[in-house]
């Protein structure tokens, strides 16, 4: 059994920063691939960053913002967020996926940038 553990979500006002962690525990020892995901009201998930060992991808809206980092050590993925907007608001999810290609989610945590 994995489970995918997030912290880090918040208020703050707009042009703030935020950092989420997402700690795996369990029994798988590495991943291939972790990300961070978010779904505002209303509307579908979506890719907010993602990081393997050779590539990390950002959605265009963060790029420039957004940091996307990983401790393999600790099975821990990182998001760091600055200079936010408003319309990052949203329920941000950790995931990660196995060598065996198996995805794995966390429960979310929730951001709320005001104005």
């Amino acid at each position: 059994q994995v489970q995918l553990v997030e912290s880090g979500g918040g208020l703050v006002q707009s042009g703030g920063s935020l950092r989420l962690s997402c700690a795996a525990s369990g029994s798988i020892n590495s991943f291939n691939v972790m990300g961070w995901y978010r779904q505002a009201p209303g509307k579908q998930r979506e890719l907010v960053a993602d990081i393997s060992s050779a590539d990390r991808n950002y959605a265009d809206s963060v790029k420039g913002r957004f940091t996307i980092s990983r401790d393999n050590a600790k099975k821990t993925v990182y998001l760091q967020m600055n200079n936010l907007k408003v319309e990052d608001t949203a329920v941000y999810y950790c995931q990660m996926t196995s060598y065996a290609a198996i995805w794995y989610w966390g429960q979310g945590t929730q951001v709320t940038v005001s104005s």
